[in-house]
């Protein structure tokens, strides 16, 4: 076992010693063999990376994939009257998609996302319909007689945010994105560059042993006046350097120091890579969240002289809780959505590396498919996507969800009772990773009630 990382002996001598409680010593050749295989999964010199977008507040998804076909499209403009997008304004981003919707259903993405239209048209985004978060299968039967087993604190914001990230509510220490980068980080020659996070700090990239390395979209900014002159002074800049990183004989100091060490490590590492990184030309706009893309696309060019084999990164952005002025706010918002995914995509393509990355995104919850007059209320189930190389894209995952307000899929107020969960999404994604299929459960705890843990989405 000298290959395996301390989190992987860690993790099979926790798992070997609760099975010796049982008299379990047949299992350890498995146990063993399953950690084996996540750790080779990223020590073969290939690359493959994940980039979380996540929508804050809630997005409208009734407005962001919106039905086409003239009976689909006649019953939502009559549901939201003040919010509906007219149909022949959707014609230049209706889809066509490879597997036809039953009933002759079709989708239109809204007008201003059709910077990504190429890319569903060319087979590199797909589009997952109604998912959410769950604990188990659910059928509208079982939540009306309350006899399922629901996801805690229902259309919360900062809980359901969590429980998208963590698959567990406000207070999680662990997302899913860090658990699974648990597995992978061994085989990065940094391990702390595994999670990268461009817009803050999301419990979706906290792990056991992995943690998120947060940087900005100029990248990581050093410590004042430890480079160059300091008052004028090599020296003072020096000897701050020394006194902020040397070793200590305190316990709180000393970590304190081998963690600001390994920051002015990690900062002059990174820069020098993203320095040297592959150029280029795909431009992107200069919102927030094309900048957050943009530096991921760099981190991404700068993959080999940074030693990485699995990275996880987060970008995000704001201002989706539209209980008002929704039919002019959300429009610029999926102009910067669409804006941003179709420059990484383009910039993907350009780097080689479009079926290395798969990016997706992920929101609280999605909104009521009935309106409040100006805007939408808290929902639940949502439609999102998915877009690389990897993806089998052109084409719908999921159940398309009836376009009615208290009808078959929806829980009140057209809140769409999820048919896929979002651990069925995190699992398909792991597995692409390399996380063996055994150890899906340490990444995803629910993922066993679930029937199927691969979506078939990527290939």
């Amino acid at each position: 076992m000298s290959h395996l990382s301390a989190l992987h002996r860690r993790e099979f001598l926790k798992r070997a010693s609760a099975l010796s409680v049982v008299g379990g010593a047949a299992p350890w050749a498995l146990q063993l063999a399953a950690i084996n295989d996540a750790a080779a999964a990223t020590t073969g010199g290939d690359y493959k990376a994940l980039v979380c977008v996540f929508l804050y507040g809630g997005n409208d998804h009734g407005n962001t994939l919106i039905p086409y076909d003239a009976a689909s499209h006649q019953a939502y403009a009559a549901i939201r009257p003040s919010l509906a997008i007219a149909r022949d304004a959707l014609a230049a981003t209706a889809l066509s998609p490879t597997a036809a919707l039953p009933d002759g259903r079709q989708m239109a993405l809204a007008p201003a996302l059709a910077a990504i239209k190429p890319a569903f048209d060319a087979g590199r985004l797909g589009v997952m319909l109604n998912i959410g978060t769950l604990l188990a299968p659910t059928t509208l039967a079982q939540y009306k007689a309350g006899s399922a087993a629901l996801p805690p604190k229902l259309f919360s914001h900062n809980d359901q945010q969590s429980l998208w990230q963590a698959s567990n509510v406000e207070g999680a220490t662990t997302g899913w994105g860090g658990r699974m980068a648990d597995m992978m980080m061994a085989g990065n020659a940094r391990s702390a560059l595994t999670c990268i996070n461009v817009s803050g700090n999301a419990v979706y990239l906290a792990g056991s042993s992995a943690f998120q390395y947060q940087m900005g979209v100029s990248g990581k900014q050093p410590i004042a006046g430890i480079n160059g002159a300091l008052f004028g002074s090599p020296a003072c800049a020096g000897l701050l350097k020394s006194l902020v990183s040397e070793e200590r004989s305190h316990a709180m100091e000393a970590e304190l120091n081998r963690v600001t060490a390994r920051s002015i490590d990690l900062q002059a590492t990174l820069s020098t890579a993203l320095s040297g990184g592959a150029s280029m030309t795909t431009a992107f706009g200069a919102d927030s969240l094309s900048l957050q893309l943009k530096m991921v696309a760099r981190m991404i060019a700068a993959r080999s002289s940074l030693g990485a084999a699995r990275q996880v990164f987060f970008v995000s952005m704001g201002g989706f809780d539209l209980h008002d002025g929704l039919t002019t706010r959300h429009p610029q918002l999926m102009a910067q959505l669409g804006g941003a995914l179709g420059s990484f995509d383009a910039a993907m393509q350009e780097l080689g590396m479009s079926d290395k990355v798969t990016a997706f995104t992920a929101s609280d919850f999605g909104r009521t498919l009935s309106s409040n007059g100006d805007g939408s209320d808290h929902g639940w189930g949502s439609h999102h996507f998915v877009m690389g190389g990897a993806v089998k894209g052109g084409r719908f995952y999921g159940t398309a969800p009836s376009v009615s307000v208290n009808g078959p899929d929806d829980v009140g107020q057209g809140r769409l009772l999820p048919t896929t969960g979002v651990d069925q999404l995190a699992s398909t994604l792991a597995l692409w990773m390399g996380v063996p299929a055994s150890e899906l459960r340490t990444v995803l705890p629910n993922i066993g009630n679930f029937g199927a843990s691969d979506l078939g989405f990527l290939g």
